[in-house]
């Protein structure tokens, strides 16, 4: 397979075949990202990525069930380029039974629902869109280039669709300042769209980023410890409506692992907090490295 640059994946396409159908992320703005800064966005020549499905099938040993198409912001490409890679991808690989895709909120929404409905019927399963909040003055703040009404409107689109979606939010995105509205504008989020995954982080300010130096410059002030992100964390699920969404907070980045599924088990999930908080139960720090 050939690559390049760091290649970034969601953790559950841990053992999916990674075809870089796009080099970069599209838009590359948000303030808190470095995954894609040493990437300038381009679209592959699509006889190189065929070419590519035909590596995959000569060297890997096993049957590839799952392909993930890299790298951000894929769900940009044409969707007659997007027809042409999956039917290639069933063509050379099948036993495939599930392709995934990253999909920013107006990658979605400049997509017609025909065109949406077409990558469904044709293989696409599930689109993951980075949310990162609901809050509308977080977005902006964080230069998202999506509003709260957007990205419901994009995952609404999605289910209309087919399109199974996952949604990702960053806990502690809103710093101090905007701690109960990230919280509650984004569990709208949620609550709206009923997506059928969502999946929260706990940001990290990575060297490199523009929020690094709004933080060395005491612009923002990020939340202080893992008691400030679990108070994030109940606010926001105490104004969950989303009945049958499968939720994680198992990323590294998380100070303790949670799973569930909305809204049965939020109890449990709160539960699970309040006796980490009370014991100090927490990963520490060099572990939540990335």
């Amino acid at each position: 397979m050939r690559y390049e640059g760091m290649i970034y994946r969601p953790p559950s396409e841990a053992r999916s075949l990674i075809l870089q159908l796009t080099v970069g992320c599209a838009r590359n703005e948000c303030t808190f990202c470095n995954m894609y800064k040493d990437k300038k966005f381009r679209i592959r020549n699509l006889d190189e990525v065929v070419e590519d499905i035909i590596m995959a099938k000569k060297h890997y040993m096993f049957d590839i069930e799952r392909v993930f198409l890299a790298d951000g912001d894929a769900l940009i490409v044409k969707t007659k380029d997007l027809l042409y890679i999956i039917d290639k991808i069933h063509e050379i690989l099948p036993t495939v039974n599930r392709i995934t895709v990253y999909g920013a909120p107006k990658d979605v929404l400049v997509k017609k629902p025909e065109e949406l409905k077409l990558l469904c019927e044709s293989g696409l399963d599930m689109v993951y869109m980075g949310a990162e909040s609901g809050s509308d003055k977080v977005l902006k703040a964080v230069r998202k280039n999506a509003t709260q009404a957007e990205i419901i409107e994009a995952g609404q689109k999605l289910k209309f669709a087919g399109l199974k979606s996952s949604i990702t939010l960053i806990s502690g995105l809103g710093g101090i300042k905007d701690l109960e509205e990230h919280a509650v504008e984004s569990a709208k989020v949620i609550s709206a769209i009923k997506p059928e995954y969502a999946s929260l982080l706990t940001l990290l300010i990575e060297p490199g980023t523009q929020l690094y130096d709004q933080w060395k410059a005491g612009e923002f002030h990020p939340l202080e410890g893992p008691e400030a992100v679990f108070r994030e964390m109940v606010l926001f699920l105490q104004n969950i409506d989303s009945e049958g969404t499968v939720f994680r907070a198992n990323h590294a980045s998380n100070y303790i692992p949670l799973a569930g599924t909305f809204n049965r088990d939020i109890p449990n999930l709160l539960t699970q907090i309040d006796h980490a908080v009370k014991n100090q139960l927490f990963r520490p720090d060099a572990f939540r490295q990335l």
